[in-house]
């Protein structure tokens, strides 16, 4: 038997209706949804694109970032805090956080140490940065100023462009200024890193980063604390001494307690005070000396000193955190040799991480 076509041919007529609107809103249904899904693994692709994947992207972000203390980096579009007159050059930076941040200071005339620290215990690479904040929840960047000096400053540029492990801070790189550019360090630092501790190192000291890790990750019942290897010692009264102290009336026959200038941290809660200090009214007294400035403001600030002798160790131990030549320098003599030479040493460069507790 052949088919039979239906007596009535609009009913055929309708069920051919039927089907092609059927069809039709079912094509249109698949359609948008894969407009729908397309439309969201673009947004999604864009959304990770920004973000980053893996540290590959990561470390493609400048980690050199200029800071400026005055309300002239308006100007150059940079983010400024009103308040304290911080700006950060970067456009906007977000505090990273971390256990801590070393700022090791230096200068234009210490190339041949930031050489030397690169090739021992401070990663030349931002791979190695990474790995050692890592393991050791501190990060490390050089610190340092600014000079007049064009030919000083175009050798600067290259050295960040090459390494990208600075912080710039906009202020004069002159020794007799130490004392501001110590507290404009840490008032970078805060800006930058959202930290539990601050510490200031030379860039002339042989330093154990695990170590300090787990010295700064101790349990701590005072929040505000002051740590490094605290001393006393005579005021130099003589002008034609390193160490003299023209306000040394005020200060009597003997320094107060504080600690050595070479490496020293403090907390969060104290940086947070210094940061709070406006930069254009000088509320703290500026000594000569640095390490005696800091030691000063501690004095007026309710900070618990601690002192821990294993931050100024003459010789490599098993437990020493910063080895340099006390007290024959405030720092290693000849650093730019003896660094490589201790690092060469097992001792202090392969010894295993013991707590830094003092024996």
């Amino acid at each position: 038997m052949g088919l039979k076509m239906p007596a009535n041919p609009k009913i055929f007529t309708a069920r051919s209706s039927y089907w092609y609107n059927y069809n039709s809103r079912r094509s249109a249904i698949l359609i948008l949804c894969f407009l729908i899904g397309f439309a969201g693994f673009v947004f999604g692709f864009i959304a990770i694109s920004r973000r980053g994947l893996g540290n590959s992207c990561k470390y493609a972000e400048p980690r050199s970032v200029s800071v400026a203390w005055d309300k002239t980096v308006m100007s150059r579009g940079d983010v400024v805090d009103d308040e304290n007159g911080l700006g950060v050059s970067d456009g906007g930076y977000k505090r990273h956080k971390v256990m801590g941040f070393v700022g090791i200071q230096t200068g234009f005339g210490s190339v041949a140490r930031r050489r030397s620290l690169r090739k021992t215990w401070f990663p030349s690479d931002h791979n190695g940065l990474q790995k050692l904040e890592e393991a050791t929840g501190l990060a490390f960047r050089f610190v340092i100023g600014k000079t007049s000096d064009k030919s000083k400053m175009s050798a600067l540029k290259k050295e960040v462009a090459e390494y990208d492990d600075f912080v710039l801070l906009d202020i004069e790189e002159e020794y007799s200024k130490l004392p501001y550019k110590t507290l404009a360090f840490f008032k970078a630092a805060y800006a930058l890193y959202d930290s539990e501790f601050y510490v200031k190192a030379d860039d002339d000291i042989y330093l154990r980063p695990d170590r300090l890790s787990l010295l700064l990750a101790k349990e701590r019942s005072h929040s505000q604390t002051y740590l490094g290897c605290m001393k006393k010692g005579p005021v130099f009264t003589d002008p034609k001494l390193k160490w003299y102290e023209p306000l040394s009336s005020i200060l009597g026959k003997e320094y107060f307690l504080h600690a050595y200038g070479p490496i020293y941290a403090l907390s969060a809660d104290v940086v947070a005070s210094l940061v709070a200090l406006k930069n254009n009214r000088q509320v703290f007294r500026m000594f000569s000396n640095e390490d005696v400035t800091i030691g000063a403001w501690m004095l007026a600030m309710n900070v618990n000193h601690e002192n821990n002798k294993q931050l100024c160790q003459p010789e490599c131990t098993a437990s020493s955190i910063a080895v340099w030549d006390i007290p024959s320098c405030s720092g290693l003599c000849k650093p730019e040799k003896k660094m490589l030479e201790l690092h060469a040493n097992d001792v202090c460069s392969k010894s295993p991480t013991l707590p830094s507790e003092d024996d």
